[in-house]
């Protein structure tokens, strides 16, 4: 089957609270993506539950919890279409204990709809969510001011423009470009300006959310790359055997090709090669950057790959490393990071406890100049140079070589502390 149109996957990351879940539904919904029977049942199970209101959020918080709880656990993907894309929505959480699920939605994404509450503002996840999808390569940001209809904002021009300078501030600061950034005034539960203009905000002459997404720009693919396929989960299928799953962030896999998956439970590289490769429950031949695929694999034991294992070819096996030099930026710790500190970092599907070996050097963020070598510690809102050693075989790459994978986050107690990428590593022979 020819692929008609491009395909992007579009992460919606803010706040909790602010509207995402409903935005989505309201897109879907007046882009005709959910039928008025389907709303129904989701509007009397709402009322059910004692959240009226909530029906356009339940499009996508399929789970039991997430509804009798009002908030998005999990990720959830929806395919629509509109006039220019294919796209696979992907509803990110926006509740702090859930930040995990942000991050892989985020690196999984090409394009990001930031969602802001007109009379909430910035909020802690806005900056949060802001900050991880930059380092986490979200290049496009739309940002939707939601909630203009309630009272206190009344539709007010004055509070859209107040709310766009206060995120177009914050977003400069974590490296995005104005001209990267598009603003849109929303109200998505009584649908102004999602797919439909509204004829509420006279003073409003921009896009509505629909006609800006058909803006974003194609993601170039990185076909020429070697082949890279962090593995995000893996299925034991009777009758044909290991199924590992994830998405393809570099490279090309055809059917039949020999691949190797790093590191391997024992640390040594798995060999296998690709027998059939499904994409949405169809057989496809190739999968390219960007494809969400499941692949079975002869030569795969069950106990072989798991989850943060990569996959590519034999030619350019994916880049174990014992140490590695990142570029960090500290977004929220309580106290200082000193020499020894080990947090987890997630880098792609991988989640492994690395150890800062040595705090190499303090820079200017704006000049890239270096302030100190060799300071004892850093903080908040410092960016630094710091040498990892991760506490087990860890599979990352350059930001000059294949800078899918070079980007990580680090986490400590249920909070992302910093993020940062990988500028430089120690080679595991493998």
């Amino acid at each position: 089957m020819a692929k008609e149109k491009p395909h992007l996957n579009l992460v919606f990351i803010g706040h909790v609270d602010h509207g995402k879940s409903t935005t989505v539904g309201r897109l879907l919904f007046d882009g005709g993506a959910i039928t008025e029977q389907e709303l129904r049942k989701l509007k009397e199970k709402a009322a059910e539950l004692g959240k009226a209101g909530f029906e356009f959020a339940y499009t996508m918080d399929s789970l039991k919890e997430e509804q009798e709880r009002g908030v998005t656990i999990d990720l959830a993907h929806k395919k629509f279409k509109t006039d220019k894309w294919d796209l696979t929505i992907i509803d990110a959480p926006g509740h702090k204990d859930f930040i995990k699920n942000m991050i892989t939605g985020a690196s999984q994404a090409d394009a990001a709809v930031l969602v802001v509450a007109a009379n909430d503002g910035i909020n802690s996840q806005t900056k949060e969510h802001a900050f991880l999808s930059k380092v986490l390569g979200v290049n496009q940001i739309i940002v939707a001011v939601n909630k203009m209809d309630i009272s206190g904002v009344n539709y007010s021009e004055t509070r859209f423009k107040e709310v766009q300078a206060e995120v177009e501030k914050l977003l400069k600061t974590t490296g995005f470009k104005p001209e990267q950034l598009q603003f849109v005034a929303i109200a998505s539960y009584p649908g102004d300006n999602v797919v439909k203009k509204t004829d509420k905000m006279p003073w409003y002459t921009g896009m509505t959310l629909l006609e800006a997404i058909n803006t974003l720009k194609e993601p170039e693919k990185p076909t020429q790359l070697p082949l890279r396929m962090p593995i995000q989960d893996v299925y034991n299928i009777t009758g044909i055997g290991v199924v590992p799953v994830g998405r393809i962030e570099t490279g090309i896999l055809k059917v039949n090709d020999k691949i190797v998956a790093v590191p391997g439970r024992e640390g040594k590289q798995v060999p296998g090669e690709c027998k059939t490769i499904e994409m949405h429950h169809e057989q496809i031949q190739t999968a390219e950057p960007g494809d969400n695929i499941g692949i079975s694999v002869r030569g795969f034991g069950k106990k072989d790959v798991a989850r943060g294992d990569v996959l590519g070819h034999p030619a350019s096996i994916p880049t174990v490393a014992t140490e590695f030099t990142g570029q960090i930026v500290v977004l929220n710790h309580p106290s200082v990071i000193t020499i020894g500190y080990t947090p987890v970092l997630h880098i792609h599907t991988a989640q492994v406890a690395c150890r800062i070996e040595q705090i190499v050097k303090k820079i200017n963020p704006a000049s890239g100049e270096t302030i100190a070598e060799n300071p004892d510690f850093i903080k908040n809102g410092d960016v630094a140079i710091c040498r990892f050693k991760p506490m087990q075989p860890l599979c990352i790459e350059k930001k000059a070589d294949i800078p899918q994978l070079c980007q990580f986050a680090i986490r400590d107690s249920g909070a992302t502390v910093a993020a940062g990428m990988c500028i430089d590593l120690v080679k595991k022979e493998m």
